[in-house]
Formats: C-alpha cells, sequence, structure tokens
C-alpha cells in the first residue's frame, strides 16, 4: 500500500516538534509540514481550506461544526491549553475594582469569538455573575487596525457588539482612554509599555487559575488539531493514526521538562515549576483524548451556547472524529 500524502501545520510547541521535524511519523501516511505562524495556521486554515492536518481555534471549530459546514473534524488533541485570568486588561482610572464593575462598560477584544474571549467571558460568567450581554463588545486588532472575524457572527439580540474604528487598534484606544477594558491573549503594548493607567482586572492570576482548577477541573482548551473531513471518511484508520502520532510526540518531550541538570528551555526553574504542576494537577497534566477532557471539553461547549456563538449545545459526539471517542487501554 502507498504512503498518504499529508500536508499539516500547526505551531512549534515543544510537544509537536517531533512530529513535525519527522521524528514521529503518522502511520502510513507522508506527510509534510508547513511552519507557519499561529494567525496565518487559523486564517489559511478556515478561510482557503489549506490544510489535511491543521492546528484550529477551538471555537472556530464549534462554531463550524454547529453550523454543519465544517471543512475539518476534530480529533481529541489539545495543543494549546490556558485559563484566561490573565487576559483581560483595563483602564485603572475609571472605577473598575473588580469583575462586576465590567457590568455596563466597552470592553474589546481582537474577534468575539476567538477562545481566548470565549474562556475570559466563560469564567466571568460562571464566578462573578457577569455574562456576556452585560458588556458591550468592541472588535478590532490589538495592535494593527483592520481586522475581521474569520468566522461570521450570528449572535443573540442582547450581545451588543460591533467592530472599532477601521483606522484605530484596540491597544490605541485603551492608551486614549476610549474604551474601559480589553481581552487580550498576549500582553499588549498598552500594558507592556507601562501606561500609568493600564493594568490587569487579575494582578494574582495565577493564584486564580490554580484556586479555579481546584473547584472545578477544568482545563480549557484554546486549539485541537482537526483532519480534512473528506479524509476521515475515505480512511477510517487515519483519525486514530494521526491522534496517536500526536500523542507518542507529546511523550517523547515531557519527561526531559523535569531535568534538573539542563533546562529544556530558557526559564531556570522550569523543572520545579513542572513539579509544582504534576503536585497540582497530577502526572499527566495535559491530557489528550475524551475520557479525561469531558468536563473541560463539556463547559467550553455550554459557554460557546451561552455566548451566542453556538445555536445549540454540542455534544461531545458532534466534535470530534467517532473513531477516536474511545482509544484501547493496556
Amino acid at each position: 500500500m502507498s504512503l498518504l500524502p499529508l500536508t499539516m501545520t500547526f505551531w512549534d510547541y515543544d510537544r509537536v516538534r517531533p512530529l513535525a521535524d519527522g521524528t514521529v511519523r503518522i502511520e502510513g501516511c507522508d506527510a509534510v509540514h508547513f511552519a507557519l505562524d499561529i494567525h496565518d495556521i487559523f486564517f489559511r486554515a478556515i478561510r482557503n481550506h489549506e490544510f489535511d492536518v491543521t492546528e484550529l481555534s477551538f471555537s472556530s471549530y464549534m462554531m463550524m461544526a454547529d453550523r454543519g459546514d465544517a471543512p475539518y473534524v476534530a480529533i481529541p488533541v489539545f495543543l494549546s491549553r490556558m485559563w484566561r485570568y490573565s487576559a483581560i486588561y483595563i483602564r485603572t482610572d475609571r472605577g473598575i475594582e473588580g469583575p462586576e464593575d465590567l457590568k455596563g462598560r466597552e470592553v474589546g477584544v481582537p474577534e468575539y469569538q476567538v477562545t481566548a474571549a470565549l474562556a475570559a467571558r466563560g469564567m466571568l460568567s460562571d464566578e462573578y455573575g457577569v455574562t456576556a450581554s452585560d458588556i458591550v463588545w468592541r472588535t478590532g486588532g490589538i495592535e494593527d487596525p483592520g481586522r475581521p472575524e474569520k468566522v461570521k457572527l450570528d449572535l443573540p439580540s442582547d450581545i451588543v457588539c460591533t467592530p472599532i474604528p477601521a483606522d484605530k487598534s484596540l491597544s490605541g484606544m485603551m492608551v486614549a482612554g476610549e474604551l474601559d477594558a480589553m481581552v487580550s491573549p498576549l500582553p499588549p503594548s498598552c500594558f507592556t509599555g507601562g501606561h500609568p493607567d493600564i493594568g490587569r482586572l487579575f494582578p494574582d492570576f495565577r493564584a486564580l487559575e490554580k484556586a479555579y482548577w481546584k473547584k472545578t477541573g477544568v482545563f480549557p482548551i484554546m486549539h485541537v488539531a482537526a483532519i480534512r473531513r473528506s479524509l476521515v471518511e475515505e480512511h477510517k484508520w487515519l483519525a486514530n493514526n494521526v491522534f496517536e502520532a500526536f500523542e507518542k510526540a507529546k511523550k517523547s518531550v515531557m519527561p526531559g521538562l523535569r531535568n534538573f541538570g539542563a533546562v529544556k528551555a530558557t526559564v531556570p526553574w522550569l523543572a520545579a515549576e513542572v513539579e509544582e504542576t504534576i503536585a497540582l494537577m497530577g502526572e499527566d497534566y495535559w491530557p489528550y483524548g475524551v475520557e479525561r477532557n469531558v468536563k473541560s471539553i463539556e463547559t467550553m461547549a455550554r459557554w460557546s451556547r451561552e455566548q451566542g456563538l453556538s445555536k445549540r449545545r454540542l455534544g461531545i459526539e458532534d466534535l470530534f472524529a467517532p473513531e477516536t471517542l474511545e482509544q484501547s487501554k493496556s
């Protein structure tokens, strides 16, 4: 049998590098990896469907799955995961002392549907009673003007969401005092530049995120791996083979993170950080597969429905290739 040719793209995470460089191979496939910036990956995959195996925003994917027009089908490989207490930035001169003070405020987001905003809004709603309809949302580029929504929105009437002017950026509007707050996956220049009136809503975000994990067991999923749907339908073995390759790549790099002799990344206390994470979350703190991620998946799907992104409450069977819903055990 000849090998199935595949094009694939995902960001340069340590946990996928063995798959990108060919150290780990997808059984039965001849896969070529394209090294791209994460924003290019999402744009090209969603707009042009250019790749066979790709990283996708989980929020964008849920919207497409809800509408029944997703060109890709996800597998339970969660390439990026983050709590987003750290992602909310405020004007400190507006009397915003806590989450409840965001009600009625104008808050910028790069796109309403980005997963970072989905998770931040979900946390605000679940933990503090601040719902998506309590805030006036403004969308646009964080640093550069003119960023559109990659997936068309069809929000309910109680959620107000409008673009900022085409010649402005969210960070610039924060500096000018034209927004009260913003949600940004990366620290925006208005914050990193040391503006005296801009800070985080949750300065002690790390402690809050640990407490949230202990309380809920939810580790929010930002990005998933997905395969071109037509290929999965034609080759029933493909979804599990791709899943197993991602799993093997992750397992091959995780032990090195605990090496106190020579750190794998440019972080002096990396090994100690990993040990602390294991003490909190368990040995396999970044699990793939459905079984150990049910609560996180179902929470993300609920947030998507509550925030008007999905029209129905998506189930796990609506989101992942059926072949990957169960994994064999030794």
